[in-house]
């Protein structure tokens, strides 16, 4: 049974595959990074607290239900069914979506920020420019997501 691969197997890995296999690798990046956006959100004082709520929920979602697929990957509890790759394909959209509409607020809020002496306004910064590596690292994550659901589904046509 082959794994995925950076040219978008048909198949989920398991076990330690997840962690040698492309686009499954940027589980880790995401969790790094997702969880510093997660830290610097918390650290910023944003006047908007709609926006900064927002933004925390999309991280915190978004680590805990990286973290789930990752350790559920690991264990092998996807079994190789097709459902687990379109489940896997929506989740990185979705999770791209939301991160930019995050990454968009934030940056928004912190560009208000500019003009006033705000001593918060390097975590804001850095909380932006993380939202926006862990934004691509979904995007890139849902690229090659869309490329393996759609290598699965051309294979079961062909079976």
């Amino acid at each position: 049974m082959a794994t995925g691969t950076a040219s978008g197997g048909r198949r989920l890995p398991r076990g330690s595959a997840v962690f040698t296999t492309f686009p499954d690798l940027l589980f880790i990046f995401e969790f790094a990074f997702g969880g510093l956006v997660w830290i610097l959100i918390l650290l910023t004082q944003v006047p908007v607290p709609l926006v900064q709520g927002w933004v925390l929920f999309v991280s915190v979602s978004c680590f805990i239900v990286s973290t789930l697929l990752l350790f559920l990957y690991i264990v092998g509890a996807h079994k190789n069914w097709n459902f687990w790759i379109t489940l896997d394909t929506a989740y990185h959209c979705l999770a791209a979506l939301f991160y930019f509409s995050a990454s968009a607020l934030e940056t928004l809020v912190t560009i208000g920020l500019q003009d006033d002496i705000h001593k918060h306004y390097s975590e804001n910064i850095s909380a932006v420019v993380f939202s926006i590596i862990v934004t691509l690292l979904y995007m890139v994550h849902a690229v090659f997501s869309l490329i393996r659901c759609k290598v699965s589904y051309r294979n079961r046509e062909h079976s």
